[in-house]
């Protein structure tokens, strides 16, 4: 199966919120205050939205993510997506300098799925996606996201 890059998405996050340990990990909270889809075919900016993390006892954190987005022709998106972070040597690196990853310096992916009601895209309901995620100097995020071809 070969895979085609569609777009990048970065995101910026808000310090998180402690929701607190439970019973199979530790939940955190981060505001999503902005970012830019920049692709091709779709391209805008993010208007918000929020990640709902999980860092279990095994180095892994469960991302849950929910975003809104505005394309640059005004239409509307809605993505979430879900996925695994390795919190391995490098990422508690950057999230203790404050500095970034590159690209394969951790386990980051995520299935991104997107809706809309927009005619113009109406392609993106109906595409499976890939991402691949690295961190951003501060509070942030990049992904990689790709679709089958």
């Amino acid at each position: 199966m070969k895979f085609v890059e569609e777009f990048t998405v970065n995101a910026t996050l808000e310090p998180p919120l402690p929701v607190g340990e439970g019973p199979i990990g530790t939940r955190m909270y981060f505001d999503v205050t902005g970012g830019e889809i920049v692709g091709e075919r779709v391209r805008g900016k993010l208007l918000g939205g929020g990640e709902w993390a999980l860092i279990g006892p095994d180095g892994y954190l469960r991302v849950d993510v929910r975003l809104q987005a505005e394309t640059h022709d005004g239409a509307y998106l809605y993505i979430q997506y879900v996925g695994l972070l390795e919190l391995n040597d490098a990422v508690q690196a950057a999230i203790q300098n404050g500095t970034g990853t590159d690209y394969g310096e951790q386990y980051f992916f995520t299935n991104p799925r997107i809706e809309t009601g927009d005619a113009r895209y109406a392609w993106l309901n109906t595409t499976f996606f890939v991402g691949e995620g690295h961190s951003l100097p501060g509070l942030g995020v990049e992904y990689r996201v790709w679709r089958p071809s």
